[in-house]
């Protein structure tokens, strides 16, 4: 299963991003500023931010906003609006609806302001021309690297759910689909017996109830990212089901407290975080010089399971785990 981007770009690496001691100068010299337009919070985000904000620091680039939408299309319209009355010289996002960030972020676009993509763009903007470049992980690979881990757990054998993002999200929808396609290639003697599609992380403890109550065979539950798995954990320790394993994506202090401890967390796939956040900074560079850009450029995503938990975390997240992990 090949990586492509959203228009069917071909990923190069972070590395490709480079900027010479004269440019980085040209850079500080022009005082530009910029805002984070997010999706939503979690560690994951909060660790690509501190990746771009160091690098923004590097660069004499001041930061004015952060903001995040909780997944509502209308919120991430409105902190739009909000960042824009701020005029930054670069807005780094993710559009939580695709289809509706065609017109949200167009005043952005109208006013010529240089946006830098962190996977998901508004639909039907292109490289080089509505923004600077796409920044992202490898997706394909995060998805293998959550079926081997669920493999290895299950010694290969076994029923096991599938929980996928059921939204027109390219980030998690490529995502989820490779975990399924390697899971299905790798591990033909594990079988998917339950799919079910969720808008809401909210919603996933009780899908995740249902789902094994329907399916009371199932050892093992692949879920998109991290906070929608925690509700999946609370409905298996309500349902009395510690012999369920379960794989995500993101490195979260509840899903690692829980691996460390034998829970049913078994793995998590890690997005590089810090080294993404440093690349959307140096794309943003690249707007502000009017440089072409690479169309996407993409991180290695990490596998984390207890053995590499320590090391895992301060390789994405910059930092040592939270006490909640080590303890």
């Amino acid at each position: 299963m090949a990586f492509v981007g959203p228009n069917g770009e071909k990923p190069g690496k972070i590395a490709d991003l480079v900027l010479t001691d004269e440019e980085k100068a040209k850079v500080k010299s022009g005082h530009y500023t910029a805002a984070f337009v997010w999706h939503t919070s979690s560690e994951f985000v909060s660790a690509v931010e501190k990746g771009a904000r160091e690098e923004f620091k590097e660069l004499g680039i001041d930061v004015v906003a952060s903001t995040q939408a909780n997944f509502d299309a209308a919120t991430q319209a409105n902190n739009l609006q909000t960042v824009l009355a701020l005029d930054p010289d670069i807005v780094v996002t993710i559009a939580v609806d695709p289809v509706s960030a065609e017109a949200t972020f167009k005043p952005a676009v109208d006013k010529g302001v240089k946006l830098v993509i962190m996977t998901t763009p508004p639909a039907n903007y292109k490289a080089g021309k509505q923004f600077v470049s796409i920044v992202t992980e490898s997706l394909t690979d995060a998805g293998k690297l959550n079926a081997t881990i669920l493999g290895d757990a299950l010694g290969g054998q076994g029923e096991i759910g599938y929980m996928y993002h059921d939204a027109d999200f390219w980030f998690t929808n490529q995502r989820d689909k490779a975990f399924k396609s390697w899971t299905q290639f790798l591990y033909p003697n594990q079988k998917i017996v339950a799919e079910e599609g969720f808008t809401d992380e909210a919603k996933t403890q009780e899908i995740a109830a249902a789902m094994i109550a329907r399916n009371p065979g199932i050892k093992g539950i692949y879920v998109p990212w991290a906070t929608a798995a925690q509700g999946v954990l609370a409905a298996l320790r309500d349902a009395g089901r510690s012999d369920v394993k379960v794989v995500t994506n993101d490195l979260d202090a509840t899903l690692a407290a829980d691996m460390a401890r034998d829970g049913n967390a078994v793995g998590m796939v890690g997005n590089s975080s810090i080294s993404l956040g440093q690349g959307l900074a140096a794309a943003s560079a690249y707007g502000v010089l009017k440089k072409p850009a690479p169309a996407l450029v993409a991180t290695s995503p990490t596998k984390v399971t207890k053995d590499n938990l320590a090391e895992g975390w301060q390789d994405d997240y910059g930092v040592e785990p939270p006490t909640s992990v080590t303890k």
